[in-house]
C-alpha cells in the first residue's frame, strides 16, 4: 500500500504539496490545515497510548489512530463523484458510540464541569481532546468551502467525547476528576 524509500522530497520547500489525488495546494489550503491537524491529534493520542495503564485504553486508542489514518486520507483525497476512495465509515462512528456507552457506565456521575488534570494519563487524554476540537473545527472550516464526508467531522465529534469519558477512567473511574468551581477565585475577595 505504501513504499517510502526516500524521505526527503525537497518537493514542499516552496511551500507547496499534493493532495491525495496528485493536485497540488499551497501548505496553507483549508485540507491541508484540517488533516494536519488529524496528524497532531493522531500524534498526541501515541503519547496518550504510550501511558496507557490497560489494555482495553491500550487497544482503543491504537484502533482510533488506525482510524485517524483512515480519515486523515479522506481528508488529502477530495471528493469526486463515482471516484473510489478510502472514506470514514458511519460503523467506525458506532465503534466509538459503543466504546463511549460501555465506559461511561461504570463511571460516577457528573455533577460538575470537569477541568483538564487529574492523573498524567487523565492530563493526557485531556490535551489530545482539545486538539481533536480543534481538528474537528479545521474540518468544519474546510466544509465551508469544500465538499467533505460527513462522517468525517460526525467521527472526530464523538472522538472527543471518548477522550473526555477514556480521561475520567484514567482518573480512577472519575474520582480523581478536578471539578469546576465556578468563581472560586472571586471567593473571599471583598467588592
Amino acid at each position: 500500500m505504501v513504499n517510502l524509500t526516500k524521505i526527503y522530497t525537497r518537493a514542499g520547500d516552496a511551500g507547496r504539496t499534493r493532495l491525495g489525488d496528485n493536485s497540488e495546494v499551497a501548505k496553507t489550503d483549508a485540507r491541508v490545515e484540517a488533516f494536519g491537524a488529524v496528524d497532531e491529534l493522531n500524534s498526541t493520542l501515541g503519547l496518550a497510548r504510550s501511558g496507557a495503564a490497560t489494555g482495553d485504553a491500550t487497544e482503543i486508542l491504537r484502533r482510533v489512530q488506525n482510524d485517524l489514518f483512515d480519515l486523515g486520507a479522506d481528508l488529502c483525497r477530495p471528493e469526486r463523484e463515482g471516484e473510489q476512495a478510502l472514506r470514514i465509515q458511519p460503523q467506525q462512528v458506532s465503534y466509538l458510540e459503543a466504546t463511549i456507552d460501555r465506559l461511561n457506565a461504570d463511571l460516577q456521575p457528573l455533577r460538575s464541569f470537569v477541568l483538564p488534570g487529574g492523573s498524567e494519563q487523565a492530563a493526557r487524554l485531556h490535551l489530545a481532546r482539545s486538539i481533536c476540537r480543534r481538528a474537528e473545527r479545521r474540518v468544519w472550516m474546510l466544509a465551508v468551502a469544500e465538499e467533505v464526508n460527513d462522517q468525517v467531522a460526525v467521527y472526530l465529534n464523538r472522538l472527543s467525547d471518548l477522550l473526555f469519558v477514556m480521561a475520567r477512567v484514567a482518573n480512577e473511574g472519575g474520582r480523581g476528576d478536578i471539578l469546576w468551581q465556578p468563581a472560586q477565585s472571586q471567593q473571599g475577595q471583598s467588592g
